[in-house]
């Protein structure tokens, strides 16, 4: 197989129906060219000018439905999905700026705040809010819902309230994929447990989630009142934190702290508390008025860090679920769950600071969502690489290179044209990329990160480039 298809693309996209051939295969050639080339712009990527002029038309044509690109990866995303028994559908919101493309139009305004000189700034691009499946494991499995818009400004003078009908907000966003994701967990038959930062504790969520008996893990934003004995009895509530921190410490979790705004990676102690609470619905909520809403049973977690080090603000977590927690063995489990998160962190960063989307100057957000659905494609299965081995190691690499791709990496490491008849291991593979990324391999370096691969990687399709033109 040539590295002008190196077959990944063809088996996402294989199914998908853009209503003429002629857009699938350019579709898959595209993924290719594009995933070769990670961080380079798109006429950079695909080499000359033909086929940059290809797929800048492939960018502009209506008939390209940014769902149907989606859809198909979905269905892949929950196939991979039935090898497990639970599954993390982490759900988060990315905003990319495109403030400098002063000629791309359908932008929404994504920020705004004051500069020194008390001048309003404002920054205008696309929000992307993204559900993404991860094995229990930390293995990102694909993307299951992702919406790619831009913001509408209210009419001056309009604010959101309590009274506003959540179905007016924008953040009816996370009951939207809620119910996306939900489906996927009825095709796939696992069990599918949200989980949302602190922007994902409102009430209509969890009273979504309960609706549709979908799992959900939050962290909680409020230290809201809980407890109330009656829907008007204002007397006789409690509140979150307190009511959690006057139980007794159940034991003590350690958790790796990823390393994040210049500071580096820790290990963190966390005392445990956990218990049973009742989320009542607000009390001016405006549903109010025409139908009784129901009080949401839920279990909270709280996680406090013991002895910071110098410098360090303790961690503190307040967890909430709908998962029944009776044990301190059930408790960090959840804890660990939400420490995967994470990887929803890692997957934005690989899309900005790695496949660098944000450069790119299409100039109509039209344009813009259909490439930054394909990149986040790419900037999943780049993702899958990096952690695959370290979950399925013993794998052989034909699983996600071809013949071709591992036999010019084996020659170029081994300095060898003599090849072993089965082909090795994916863990080995992996570090080898690695390697030609710039991965050492010393003793304690650990495992190789994202960054150091797709560079590695980026090496390994021009060796593959090299190796054609010298059999052609």
């Amino acid at each position: 197989m040539k590295n002008e298809n190196t077959g990944w693309a063809s088996k996402e996209f294989g199914e998908i129906n853009l209503g003429d051939q002629r857009l699938k295969d350019r579709l898959i050639k595209l993924s290719d060219k594009l995933a070769s080339s990670p961080e380079s712009p798109i006429n950079q990527a695909c080499g000359d000018w033909a086929n940059t002029k290809a797929a800048y038309r492939f960018f502009q044509n209506e008939n390209v439905n940014e769902k149907e690109i989606l859809h198909c990866h979905v269905d892949n995303t929950i196939e991979r999905m039935k090898e497990f028994k639970t599954i993390l559908a982490i759900q988060d919101t990315s905003y990319l700026n495109f403030t400098d493309h002063k000629k791309t139009t359908g932008l929404g305004m994504i920020s705004k705040h004051l500069n020194k000189s008390s001048k309003l700034n404002t920054s205008t691009g696309l929000a992307m809010h993204t559900s993404f499946a991860v094995s229990l494991e930390g293995l990102p499995l694909g993307i299951l819902d992702q919406t790619i818009y831009a913001r509408k400004s209210l009419p001056e003078g309009k604010k959101n309230t309590r009274f506003t009908p959540i179905e007016e907000k924008e953040s009816i966003r996370w009951l939207n994929s809620l119910k996306q994701t939900n489906e996927a967990a009825v095709i796939s038959q696992v069990q599918l447990v949200t989980v949302c930062d602190r922007e994902g504790d409102f009430y209509e969520l969890f009273e979504y989630g309960n609706r549709l008996r979908a799992p959900l893990l939050v962290r909680a934003a409020t230290d809201r009142n809980i407890n109330k004995y009656g829907a008007y009895d204002m007397g006789k509530f409690e509140k979150l934190w307190s009511t959690i921190q006057a139980l007794p410490s159940s034991g003590i979790i350690e958790v790796e702290i990823p390393a994040r705004d210049q500071k580096p990676a820790r290990r963190a102690q966390l005392e445990t508390r956990f218990g049973s609470i009742t989320m009542n619905p607000p009390r001016q909520h405006i549903r109010k008025r025409t139908e009784v809403l129901p009080d949401i049973h839920l279990y909270a977690v709280n996680v406090i860090e013991k002895n910071p080090a110098a410098g360090e603000e303790a961690l503190e977590w307040m967890l909430l679920t709908d998962l029944q927690i009776t044990s301190f063995e059930e408790a960090k489990e959840k804890v660990a769950w939400y420490c995967l998160r994470w990887r929803i962190e890692v997957f934005h960063k690989i899309l900005k600071s790695g496949l660098r989307v944000e450069q790119c100057r299409l100039q109509t957000a039209d344009r813009l969502v259909r490439y930054l659905t394909i990149m986040s494609v790419i900037a999943w299965r780049i993702y899958w690489l990096t952690l695959i081995a370290r979950t399925s190691s013993d794998l052989p690499c034909t699983a996600f290179v071809c013949d071709e791709e591992w036999k010019v990496l084996y020659s170029k490491i081994k300095k060898t044209k003599s090849f072993p008849k089965k082909p090795p291991r994916i863990g080995e593979v992996v570090k080898w990329i690695a390697n030609l990324g710039g991965f050492l391999g010393r003793k304690g370096d650990g495992e190789p990160g994202v960054m150091t691969l797709w560079r590695g990687w980026k090496r390994l399709c021009d060796l593959s480039d090299g190796w054609n033109l010298a059999l052609a």
